[in-house]
Formats: structure tokens, sequence, C-alpha cells
């Protein structure tokens, strides 16, 4: 095992000692008295468990009177409208008939919200984007909580709803829990004619007809959009994590092996109950091990920088401490292996095609940049997922992946990487600490020394680029009042357009944001995140049109080139909207949200996470009485130059 890699995973588990032993004694307790008694309805009363099989078929009606057969939850994301969860219509019979055929029953338990933040964006609804998130957990939550199930079938894929459906899961970690994707639409117009017609749009060179005929040609069908973005990230990771069955991952919608893949996994979950011999429940299985591997994987493919949001949280639900630190100290020693869209011209399908994750994952272990000995959905050992599934006259098996990537331009190994390094650095500075995506931005372009342009409010960055106001100028571009207590810190990439055009342009251009800019960000050098944000008192709130900013991603800096004597006469500028005033498209149902909501470096999510404070900005940035109108009234400090990054 690389030193480096078990170093940080030993400090994890002893940073969170605490929390994971108090989370595993209360789903030790549950997993004792769910084998003791057998199928978890059997203890429910008469009248409840008779609700609970009112409606069921008469095929399945007599099992969930009965006692014997394990019961199987199904909460599914499906909707028709998003071409992602489209697939999921079909599952629920397929699953419940493989179910049965294992000796359990299987009942739609419930659905949770899926929302598209491609269709969302620039838009209201982007701002309870995020916030889905967690909602989505909860309403896992709601359906678990009839406490008839044995085990869990997750259907989900893209941006929120991955990680949503996995801390809903985790309250119910005694319950073993497969996720069950749907695979990628095929591949349609490439990458690089798609980008390049949002940019000739983005100039006026093209019309919205040829932009949305472009469009439909790339989103074309049933299935996850091909690019890497964060809802392929989120198949990637349930995959080296052990939650998906092995291969399962980008096979395509409606094809025979993914329709025996979905079989499969209604099958094992069945075997895997605790009233079998393969008892694997979920909050065992995602332990410190393999929130590692996720972090390992989200480097070595350049995934999406959402999941340094999410995987905090994620890992928080589990009682696991994980810090931006560690994604810090990980990325120096794993190095980037693939050139997916936005990181390179290929698909997910070419990367599959290429060897996909059974190469990807076999070569990280035998690097030893990946744990082994872990629990998976699978059985026990990450080895397992060295296999891709095939038909074989008809049955589904699954063998070992001999050789090593067959498209080197997609996929490569660690002795020959794209780069030595992970695709995703952490920055800090006197603005505080950020995140930066650097897997597709050329080497010319991480550092960038250049006036700050402040906006506090993207549609004002996009009109400045409409009315040629940012023409012939190099700068870094300010947004603010982006975060989650702001606006709930919806993802910025109608910026990304505009902006690389006049990096083509031979401007320098950057971003500095407290906001997302998405899975799919791209070529201009940003640093996203930034926390504290502006509405919390962060620094950020400090800068002035026109003060230089220098933005480092290769050595991990993010400075404002303002003397401290200069900025500590300072007050903040901008302020977020207040409740009053966010409002529409839902929004005044989320007040709530934005006052609970945590920093970016704790996950930005309302639960809170194990372990107590942020170890840079501490509990003085804590939440005012009304968010929006009265952030920057609270007294919180202005957020202090924070700690070193690990390196």
């Amino acid at each position: 095992m690389n030193s480096v890699i078990q170093d940080i995973t030993e400090r994890i588990a002893e940073r969170s000692a605490a929390s994971r032993a108090a989370y595993l004694r209360r789903i030790r307790q549950d997993g004792e008295a769910a084998r003791a008694k057998g199928p978890a309805r059997a203890h429910l009363g008469c009248a409840n468990l008779a609700h609970g099989f009112a409606g069921a078929s008469a095929e399945d009606k007599p099992a969930l009177r009965g006692t014997a057969k394990p019961g199987v939850a199904i909460v599914t994301s499906y909707n028709d409208m998003l071409s992602a969860h489209q697939p999921y219509e079909t599952y629920p019979p397929e699953l419940k008939a493989a179910v049965r055929r294992a000796g359990g029953v299987a009942q739609v338990a419930g659905g949770v919200p899926a929302m598209c933040d491609g269709i969302t964006q620039g838009r209201a609804g982007m701002e309870l984007s995020l916030y889905s998130r967690d909602v989505i957990a909860m309403a896992t939550a709601i359906a678990l909580s009839h406490d008839m199930f044995d085990s869990t079938l997750l259907l989900g894929v893209c941006d929120k709803i991955v990680p949503g459906l996995f801390i809903g899961a985790l309250h119910f970690g005694h319950l073993p829990a497969i996720f069950v994707p749907a695979g990628p639409m095929a591949s349609g117009l490439p990458n690089k004619v798609k980008a390049r017609t949002r940019q000739l749009f983005a100039e006026g060179k093209v019309g919205r007809e040829e932009l949305l005929d472009a469009e439909a040609k790339s989103y074309h069908s049933p299935g996850t959009c091909t690019f890497y973005g964060t809802a392929n990230s989120n198949q990637a990771l349930m995959e080296v994590m052990g939650l998906h069955l092995p291969g399962s991952t980008f096979i395509n919608p409606h094809t025979e092996l993914r329709h025996a893949l979905t079989e499969a996994a209604g099958r094992r979950a069945v075997e895997i109950t605790a009233h079998g011999s393969e008892y694997t429940p979920i909050g065992e299985l995602v332990d410190e091990k393999s929130i590692v591997n996720a972090c390992v994987a989200l480097l070595a493919t350049g995934g999406s920088t959402n999941h340094t949001l999410h995987l905090v949280a994620m890992a928080a639900a589990a009682g696991i401490v994980l810090t931006w630190d560690d994604l810090a100290r990980l990325s120096p020693v794993v190095p980037s292996l693939t050139k997916i869209y936005p990181n390179g011209q290929a698909d997910v399908n070419h990367f599959r095609d290429a060897g996909g994750m059974q190469v990807l994952i076999g070569d990280l272990l035998d690097e030893g940049l990946l744990h082994a000995d872990v629990l998976t959905v699978a059985g026990r050992g990450l080895d397992r997922y060295r296999e891709a599934p095939e038909l074989v006259g008809g049955e589904l098996v699954w063998s070992p992946v001999t050789g090593g990537s067959a498209d080197l331009d997609v996929l490569r190994p660690v002795a020959r990487p794209f780069s030595a390094d992970g695709g995703i650095h952490m920055l800090e500075g006197n603005l505080g600490r950020a995140v930066s995506k650097v897997s597709a931005v050329k080497p010319e372009h991480l550092v960038i020394e250049a006036p700050a342009k402040v906006f506090d409010d993207q549609l004002d960055l996009l009109r400045a680029f409409e009315t040629g106001e940012l023409d012939g100028q190099d700068f870094v571009a300010v947004i603010r009042y982006q975060g989650p207590s702001a606006n709930g810190m919806p993802e910025l990439h109608k910026l990304t357009p505009p902006l690389a055009v006049l990096l083509d342009r031979g401007q320098r251009v950057a971003i500095v944001t407290d906001g997302r800019m998405s899975g799919a960000s791209g070529k201009v050098p940003a640093a996203i995140h930034l926390s504290p944000e502006a509405a919390d008192g962060g620094p950020i709130a400090l800068v002035h049109e026109g003060d230089v900013i220098r933005l480092d991603s290769a050595a991990g800096t993010l400075e404002l080139l303002v003397p401290a004597e200069e900025l500590a006469r300072r007050t903040p500028e901008g302020r977020p909207l207040s409740d009053a005033q966010w409002v529409g498209t839902g929004r005044e149902l989320f007040a709530t949200f934005r006052r609970m909501a945590g920093h970016a470096e704790q996950g930005a999510g309302i639960f809170g996470v194990s372990g107590a404070e942020s170890p840079h900005h501490g509990p003085g940035l804590g939440f005012p009485a009304e968010a929006g109108s009265s952030h920057l009234e609270t007294g919180a400090p202005v957020g202090a130059r924070s700690a070193g990054l690990a390196r």
C-alpha cells in the first residue's frame, strides 16, 4: 500500500474514532435485532403489517403476509423528464421478479426528487439544486422508515441524487444497499463540436436554432449524459466503493447486458440480507478505506469538483470525518489516468471501451493506490472489480480483464499518466480556502495575476461580456454571494462559454467564487467553493474592483494582493438577497435551509459534520437569525488567513 495513502487513511480513522464508534454501535444494535427477529416486518403489529401489504399484487401478498422471505425496499428517483432516470421506469417490475426468484419480496418503498442541473443552469431553480441533496436524503429516510425491509435497492444516477440516497441509506446502516445504475446514453455529437458551438453562440456567430440542434444531438436519448461530470463521477465512485455490481456502471440502457445486471442486483439484494450467509450492511461497507478509495478514484479520473462537497457530507453520514486537507495530501500521489470530456475529447462510452473501471481499478490496486481489503456488495475484496460482466449463452458471467488500456489517449496506466498528480487541487490564502479543477486547464493557464472584476450576480458578468466590457483585458472575475448560505450555491456553468471565448482570444482570465462551477467545468482556471463565503463574512466580500488577485493552481495558493492593514480598514461590500427577496420557483420554501447550511468545507449541508468545527474557520462564523438580510450584520468575523494546506 502506498505509504501516503495508508497514512491519510489512518489519520482519518484516528480523527473519526469517536463519531465512527458511535455510529457503528447504533447500526450494530439494529443489525443484531434484525438477525434475531427474522425479516423486519415480522415484528410489526397486525394492523401495521396489513397496511404494508394491502396494495401488493396477488403474487406478492402471501409472501408479505408471511414472515419467512426477506423484504427488499426499492427507492427510486424515476421520472421521465430526465434522460438519466427515464430507464428506471421499467426497473421496479424487473427487480421485483428477480427478488421473487431469489426467495425474497420487493416493494417500491418510496420515490425521491431528481432535478437536472443541466435544465436549471443559470435559472432560479439552480439555487435549490444543492439543497436537493439533503431533501433526497430525508426522502430516502422516509421511504425506509416503514421498517418493513431487510435490504435496499437504490435507483439513482445524477448530481445530488446519488449522494442524497447514499446519506439517507447510511442512516439505516444496518440494511444492505445496492446502487443500481441506468447507464449512459450512446455517444452523440462529438464533444469538441458541442463546445465550439456553445462558444460561437456566446460570440453571436450562430443562432439559437443552431445551438439547440447541437445540444439535441449531444443529449439525444435515454441514459446519462456522456461527459464526465457529476453524474458519471457518481457512478465511478459507487463502483470503486463496491456499491455497484462489478462492471455495471457504464453499460448502456435497454441492452441485454444492462437488463441482466439489473436482475443480478435484485438477486444479490436478497443474498446479502441479515438472513443469509453474506450479510453486508452498508454502514459496515462504507468505512475509512472505502472513503479514501473514492477520493483516489475522483483524483485519478479528474472527476467532478462537486464531490469535494459531497464526499465530506457522505463520509459524515457514516461517522467519518473527511477534510479538504485529506484531498490535498492525496492529490500529489494520485496521478491523472483518464482524458474524458471536459478533460479530453472522449466520453464515458469511449472510456468503457478502452477498459473502463476494470482496467482503472486493477492498475490502481496493483500500484497500491487503492485499499484492496474492503467489503463490497460482491463480497470481500476489491479484486472482484477487476472483472467485467458479459453474457455467455444467455447467462451473466464475470471474467477477469487481462491486458491494459485499449486506448492510451483515453485511459493510461499509473506508469504512464497524463499528469503526475490528481486533477483537483486545493487552494488557500488570505481569501480563504477553495477548490481548483486543473485536469482540463492548460499548464500555461494555471497561474494568473490580474485585476479583479467584481460581480454579485452571474447575470451581471454575462451582460458585461455581451456589451464588450470585458474585451481586451486580463482579469479575475470575482462572483460572490453564491455560497450555500447566500443562495444555495448554484452552479455557474453558464459563465464557462463566454470566458472560454476570451481565453481563446488571448486574454488571461480566471474565476474566483464562493459558488460552484459544475462537474463539467473546463479550461478556464477557477477557484471555486471559496470558504468562508461572502454571506458569512468571508474576505471575498472585501474585494474591490481593480484589486490584484493571484491564483496559482500549481502551487495551491489564492491571494488578494492588498496590504493587510488596508483590508483591516475595509467593510464588506454587497449583500445577498433577503428572505423576502429570495422568492419564486419555490425558493421561499427553503429559507430554513439557507439559515442552516454549513460551510463548503463541511459539505455545505444542513445535517452538520461529525467531528466538530472546521479546522480553519471554527465556530465563529455562525449562522445568523435571518439568512440573507443580516449575514453581514451579525458581527461574524471576516475569515483570517487559514492554516496552511498540508502537502
